[in-house]
């Protein structure tokens, strides 16, 4: 790797790891994409080494919310009940379509595609969602009865997605829990999703890794602009109203989840 380009990489860390401190939106939706259109990488190596990324720079988060006492670690673990055996299945897959194969590349673009469009759509319709997921009476009695089945399925779904494109374990995972658990504080929601994230985007990026598809070089370049940026970001982020803000980056997304797709 040229140090021109190591430069790049890390800049381009130290921008979506600005932009994650700021808006709290996961690394996956910004990062995987730009290495895949702007860089040029392999949409396989993009998401492998965006998910060992992910699972460095969340256990810190995961860490503190833990510490604080804002992890519900019942939820942690019905989400993952889903989300491991899922992510280890569709890895499966992905061997044996040849992770650098044509198919899995364009199986993974498109993925990445969805993915994104959905956080997206997540970013834009949080508030709503959140209103509609108070409901009445029969929607409580059902999240009495189904809940936690339905958090170990949405896993599922997530552990698929995330292992596919290294998006969905962020906005998507809260936006789920918001709609699942109304009752829930927001802070505890958001630890326990950071919390979940750690071991799903770890045995998917290991996974990946396996398989060959994580660039070291290319993590340490993301790493050495990121973890920075996050600081930075976080310390702000309390100037920038967030009413114009999660708009504008859900437009972005828009139109980088809508180039993917088509």
């Amino acid at each position: 790797m040229g140090v021109a380009v190591q430069i790049a990489y890390t800049v381009s860390g130290l921008a979506v790891g600005f932009i994650v401190g700021l808006t709290g939106v996961g690394g996956g939706s910004l990062m995987t994409p730009l290495l895949v259109i702007v860089f040029g990488i392999n949409p396989a190596t993009a998401v492998g080494t965006d998910l060992l990324y992910a699972s460095i720079t969340k256990s810190a988060g995961a860490w503190v919310h833990a510490k604080r006492g804002n992890v519900d670690w019942k939820l942690v673990g019905a989400l993952g009940s889903g989300s491991v055996p899922a992510a280890i299945v569709t890895l499966a897959v992905l061997h044996f379509l040849g992770v650098d194969s044509k198919s899995a590349s364009g199986v993974i673009t498109f993925s990445l595609g969805i993915a994104i469009l959905l956080t997206a759509f997540a970013l834009l319709f949080k508030s709503r969602l959140q209103r509609l997921a108070r409901g009445g009476e029969r929607a409580r009695q059902w999240r009495e009865q189904h809940a936690y089945k339905a958090t170990a399925l949405t896993g599922a779904i997530i552990g698929v997605l995330v292992s596919l494109s290294s998006v969905g374990a962020g906005a998507l995972g809260v936006t789920a829990l918001f709609w699942l658990f109304p009752a829930m504080a927001t802070v505890r929601i958001v630890g326990s999703d950071i919390a979940h994230a750690v071991p799903l985007t770890a045995v998917a990026g290991l996974g990946h890794f396996a398989m060959g598809s994580v660039d070291l070089d290319l993590l340490g370049a993301l790493l050495l602009g990121s973890l920075p940026g996050i600081w930075i970001g976080s310390h702000l982020s309390h100037r920038v109203p967030e009413h114009w803000l999660r708009p504008m980056l859900a437009s972005i997304l828009i139109l980088v989840g809508g180039k993917l797709v088509w």
